[in-house]
């Protein structure tokens, strides 16, 4: 089956649509010049390179170079039963398919939200069939349907001691992957963007659109933060090299605090 790829977003589409539904929401953009679509073998023409390398032990980075679409970096998490790949990347090389499968068995795939979902097909078919997992509540913006999609909602433990849950925020499905063996035990949260992990590398932030810069309300982020602070961690990475790298769960509490004060008007008195 051929497929598309969106190049402003890197998410696959069974057609190439007139516009990407991704980016024509309002969280998204479609560029001035208009949609274009691309395929994988035009990426590697124009000489894209994947890359892997590793985060911490049992955690490592996938990229590409250059970055397809919003260039974001996958996750790929490894436990003694098999890995989960993260916000999968819009390209794949095969030296960066066989280095992943000499890891171990890839299990899952999975994206914090629809802006993530790459090509998220293309690697299962790739990576030897491990089903796709799709929040229910953003199962609309899968644009290339296939058997191995499979909706997910609330929770769900994908491999022993890493479970996927939805905060949602971003999107009513926006989802995060709790790792309790990562930081050397002290816990690890892969936030997508759900929780954007700041450049300050002290603050994180809970947005509606990140690009066009459109908040969640107070309500949203308190419920966001309530939802992390259930959990043990002490690190968080977000979806490209931004990472909250020790005292995490308390970064995310006193972000929300900050948050809920300035949409509330408690800090005007400084504007």
């Amino acid at each position: 089956m051929s497929f598309w790829i969106c190049e402003t977003c890197a998410v696959e589409s069974a057609e190439p649509t007139a516009v990407c539904a991704v980016c024509a929401d309002e969280r998204q953009w479609v560029p001035a010049t208009g949609q274009r679509w691309i395929t994988l073998q035009d990426l590697r023409e124009l000489g894209y390179r994947s890359q892997l390398a590793e985060l911490e032990k049992d955690l490592y980075a996938v990229t590409s170079t250059p970055g397809a679409g919003i260039a974001q970096q996958s996750k790929l998490l490894r436990t003694p039963e098999g890995s989960l790949l993260w916000d999968p990347v819009g390209f794949f090389d095969e030296e960066v398919v066989a280095r992943i499968l000499r890891l171990g068995p890839v299990r899952a795939i999975a994206a914090s939200h629809p802006h993530m979902f790459g090509i998220q097909v293309e690697w299962s078919r790739a990576l030897g069939g491990p089903p796709v997992l799709v929040a229910e509540a953003d199962a609309r913006w899968v644009a290339r349907p296939d058997p191995v999609i499979e909706t997910w909602s609330g929770e769900r433990e994908v491999l022993p001691g890493v479970t996927l849950s939805q905060p949602g925020g971003h999107f009513p499905g926006s989802a995060i992957v709790h790792w309790a063996a990562g930081a050397g035990g002290k816990g690890v949260v892969l936030s997508g963007d759900t929780v954007f992990a700041n450049p300050d590398r002290k603050s994180v932030a809970f947005m509606r659109s990140y690009p066009n810069h459109l908040p969640l309300s107070g309500a949203v982020a308190r419920r966001v933060a309530d939802h992390l602070d259930r959990l043990e961690f002490d690190r968080l990475y977000g979806n490209f090299a931004n990472v909250i790298a020790s005292d995490a769960k308390e970064v995310v509490r006193r972000s929300a605090d900050r948050h809920v004060g300035w949409v509330n008007g408690d800090f005007d008195h400084l504007t």
